[in-house]
């Protein structure tokens, strides 16, 4: 699978690239496919939140399927988070792309502000299990009125289709990279080179109740290991994580 070879099915406006990648599934359109939008009338990030969505940014989803579990298939949060990071990378001058960094789970942080999110869904179909990976990332200016420090590569809208086009071939290797799972190890290691405040004091919110402990990697099925002033290492599946230097 290269981009080129990767059917891309664009639109003016949507409600939400992930929600049309599921309808077009669900319509029998084989996988992989991309699905990309100038806007999207209601984007969603995780938790069912909202991704504002105005025109001059990238939005786009990948669905692909796999012969994996779904629990290995959520490896693939960590694959889309070093595409963007690639992508990103390559649109920044040196000193800014060094200050880029990957947030657990699913953004890409740029000098502590969101520049990108993520959002992995799956659904099963004939051939196994569908994987929808929708991907924002701030091209032209970030969203006003978000209640949080966002950032942008600052570039012209114009520059949305190259962006994409280096977000699909970063995608495409990273994938590969990964390899239905084989290749996580590797993937862990070079996320975790990237992280957002890896080994330094954070707070965690699992369902309002919040925990602080030292972020001390990622275990082998991408749940975060927190290690708690007493020394006990818990392992995080799904939260929001607070570093301390952003607070």
């Amino acid at each position: 699978m290269t981009p080129s070879d990767t059917p891309v099915l664009r639109f003016e406006s949507i409600d939400s690239t992930n929600e049309e990648a599921l309808r077009r599934l669900a319509s029998g359109l084989i996988a992989p496919f991309w699905i990309v939008s100038e806007v999207q009338t209601r984007g969603r990030g995780r938790a069912g939140r909202q991704w504002k969505s105005p025109g001059g940014n990238l939005y786009a989803t990948l669905a692909v399927t796999l012969t994996v579990s779904a629990a290995t298939a959520t490896q693939l949060s960590f694959v889309a988070g070093l595409a963007a990071h690639d992508a990103a990378s390559a649109f920044l001058s040196q000193d800014k792309a060094s200050r880029l960094r990957l947030k657990w789970p699913n953004d890409l942080m740029l000098d502590g502000a969101k520049l990108a999110g993520l959002l992995l869904e799956s659904v099963t179909v004939a051939d196994g299990l569908a994987v929808i990976l929708g991907i924002g990332i701030n091209v032209a200016a970030p969203p006003a009125d978000t209640g949080r420090s966002v950032a942008s590569l600052a570039l012209s809208p114009s520059s949305v289709e190259d962006v994409f086009e280096s977000l699909a071939d970063a995608l495409e290797r990273r994938i590969a990279e990964w390899n239905e799972g084989r290749g996580f190890p590797a993937i862990r290691e070079a996320w975790l080179a990237r992280a957002l405040a890896l080994n330094e004091t954070i707070s965690v919110n699992l369902n309002s109740s919040i925990i602080r402990g030292r972020f001390s990697g990622v275990d082998d099925n991408g749940a975060l290991k927190l290690t708690t002033e007493a020394g006990v290492v818990m392992t995080v599946t799904a939260g929001d994580i607070y570093p301390d230097a952003l607070r």
